[in-house]
């Protein structure tokens, strides 16, 4: 048979091609092949071997058999797992993964501790060196042996480290703290590809999670309150998560008890910094979640557009307030305008009815003296005219009216008898309210030593006010204005004089306002002003100064511990006696005392020329002396000031 060299195919061997005779050896004795095709796991090393990339040890495939995924033998890929964080072991110093010597790579951190133990279990019954004695009797040299035997008992004790480090909880925490993990936080996403991408980012970072099942992200449709109980969730995050650096310090290589606590502390301020470091990672994909979720975005505009829609009810609130408080407005003016105009109207009637009413008492007093006319004329009865103008000013309408009635078409003496008896009617009657009047004021009586008993309650409040008790009241109601506590007891007490509250609003409404006359107002002044220094006259002799002046004194200093009226009395000179009506009497009226000189003088310093109604002024400002006296008595002093000075 002639062997085609131009066609190679995968599945021959360079042996087959050049129809050389194939050995495969095994437990039994050797036997000689020839032009057979490998399958099954002899095409798998066939393959592997063309390529260049066939393993030493052949035969350990042929007695390894494959099972699932949890039995598969471990082999190390760079591409699955991440070098980061891998625990070295052996000598060589290979990286090894725990989860895939027990062939549980499919499952990691979630394999229970019934799951380690089984597949320990396994793969320390697959993988003892005893059961792996075939293996070495391959090997043809004895160099070869042991190294085989060494490999062997390395992936034997590496099986049994990966189980003590799993079975044991701190350690596995631990190593699955640095077990590899994807730290990416996404950043930027489309709203729809929301929980596409942050989705699975919390799903994956919920593996630390000390609570334990995580809450779900959700859709779109998820209730408010299961959004804002993930949200919380994850802003109270807690980490199971260690943090075993790299460049931290080994505590078996310590030289002493005080070395090895430093490390430790070395060890404690690296940990808590990749701590925090790991707590603001996830504090920013909380962030980012929040800020471009649609449900809270959704619900922030929900929010907005009704604080919008309550500051827009609470303006329209506030202008429908100002609208009716302006429409209340309007109406009370309108109120008040019609009210003033009512009341205009209602002045300008009363106006016209009594312009109308004074009208027609013209009217009836002319008739009234028409009537009368003839009876004045002819004097009988002793009627006057003064008797009719009475009659006019006392008699209303109606009894003018009457009164004209009755004296039509009837003759004079007829006349002038309703005359008289209507003006003695209207006298018996202004005389009984005359009566009637002081009656209330004579209720007192007097007692045998001349003293007024006390009056009724009536007489009281017709009690006249002083210009004391007149200015007190003023003061009073100044001192406490309105407001005050019980404010008319007060100035009743303030007072002093007895007055009761009624008579005090009377006063205030009455007294108070009248306006003070202006013919007595000198008089006010002159009893307001206060006493001017007695000066001694520059006309007065030394002999006037020593008899009259000085008895004076005298007389002043002694009667000090006496009354005032006592000592006004003394003041004054016993010569002076002025009579009732406060003017010297005729035998005396040139006689001055040395204290109406000085009064004197002291008022024409007081009123100077051109004051108007100096004489008055002065005169009053004198005790007991008239104008004319004051007048001779001034002139008297001018002729004895002007001979002194021409005999000086």
């Amino acid at each position: 048979m002639a062997v085609r060299t131009s066609i190679q195919l995968i599945s021959y061997s360079q042996e087959l091609v050049d129809g050389q005779p194939l050995y495969v050896s095994s437990n039994c004795l050797p036997v000689k092949a020839l032009k057979y095709e490998p399958a099954g796991h002899s095409f798998h090393n066939a393959a592997l071997k063309l390529f260049g990339c066939e393993e030493d040890d052949t035969t350990e495939v042929d007695d390894q058999k494959v099972g699932n995924d949890k039995e598969q033998v471990y082999m190390p890929s760079s591409d699955s797992y991440s070098s980061k964080g891998k625990k070295k072991s052996g000598a060589d110093g290979k990286q090894q993964d725990h989860y895939a010597l027990l062939g549980l790579s499919h499952l990691r951190y979630l394999a229970t501790e019934d799951q380690i133990r089984k597949s320990y279990r396994e793969a320390a019954l697959r993988h003892h060196p005893d059961k792996h004695a075939n293996l070495l009797l391959a090997e043809e040299t004895e160099a070869a042996k042991q190294a085989k035997k060494d490999e062997i008992e390395n992936h034997f004790k590496s099986i049994q480290e990966a189980y003590e480090i799993l079975i044991d909880p701190i350690k596995r925490r631990i190593y699955d703290s640095t077990d590899e993990f994807d730290d990416e936080i996404p950043t930027e996403c489309a709203p729809q590809d929301f929980f596409k991408v942050f989705g699975p980012a919390f799903m994956r970072n919920g593996r630390w999670s000390v609570t334990q099942p995580i809450p779900s992200l959700g859709d779109d449709s998820t209730s408010l309150k299961d959004v804002d109980n993930f949200y919380n969730f994850w802003y109270s995050f807690k980490s199971w998560r260690e943090f075993p650096h790299a460049d931290e310090y080994d505590l078996e290589q310590s030289e002493s008890r005080d070395h090895k606590r430093w490390m430790e502390r070395q060890n404690a301020k690296l940990s808590e910094k990749a701590r925090k470091e790991e707590y603001a990672r996830i504090r920013a994909l909380v962030d980012n979640a929040y800020k471009r979720d649609p449900r809270i975005l959704r619900r922030k505009e929900e929010e907005k557009a009704e604080k919008q829609r309550k500051k827009e009810a609470k303006v329209r609130a506030k202008q429908l307030q100002e609208e009716e408080a302006a429409r209340a407005a309007e109406e009370e003016r309108r109120r008040k305008e019609e009210e003033e105009k009512r009341a205009a109207e209602a002045a300008l009637q009363h106006k016209k009815n009594k312009e109308k009413e004074k009208k027609l008492l013209r009217k009836e007093r002319t008739r009234l003296r028409a009537l009368s006319a003839p009876v004045l004329s002819q004097h009988l009865l002793d009627l006057s005219e003064e008797d009719v103008e009475s009659l006019c000013m006392t008699l209303g309408i109606e009894q003018l009216r009457s009164l004209c009635d009755k004296m039509d078409n009837k003759e004079a003496l007829e006349r002038a008898k309703l005359i008289q008896d209507t003006r003695g009617y209207n006298s018996n009657r202004e005389e009984k309210k005359i009566d009637d009047t002081n009656g209330s004021h004579l209720n007192g009586s007097v007692d045998s030593n001349g003293s007024i008993l006390s009056s009724s309650s009536s007489e009281k409040k017709e009690k006249p006010w002083t210009k004391e008790e007149i200015e007190l009241l003023r003061k009073g109601t100044q001192k406490y204005p309105k407001g005050t506590s019980r404010r008319w007891e007060v100035i009743s007490e303030y007072i002093g004089t007895g007055r009761s509250v009624e008579e005090i609003l009377k006063a205030t409404k009455t007294v108070l306002l009248q306006k003070p006359d202006a013919t007595k107002a000198f008089g006010s002044f002159l009893e307001k002003r206060k006493p001017a220094a007695t000066i001694a006259s520059p006309l007065s002799t030394r002999e006037e100064v020593e008899g009259v002046s000085m008895p004076s004194r005298t007389e002043n200093t002694t009667a000090k511990t006496s009354s005032p009226e006592d000592s006004g009395k003394a003041a004054s000179n016993p010569v002076d006696v002025v009579s009732g009506n406060g003017v010297s009497s005729s035998s005396e009226q040139d006689v001055w005392s040395a204290v109406q000189e000085r009064a004197l003088i002291q008022a024409l310093k007081t009123f100077p020329k051109e004051t108007s109604q100096r004489w008055e002024r002065v005169a009053t400002a004198v005790p007991g002396k008239t104008v004319n006296q004051c007048k001779k008595k001034f002139a008297l002093l001018k002729e004895n000031f002007r001979s002194k000075k021409s005999t000086a």
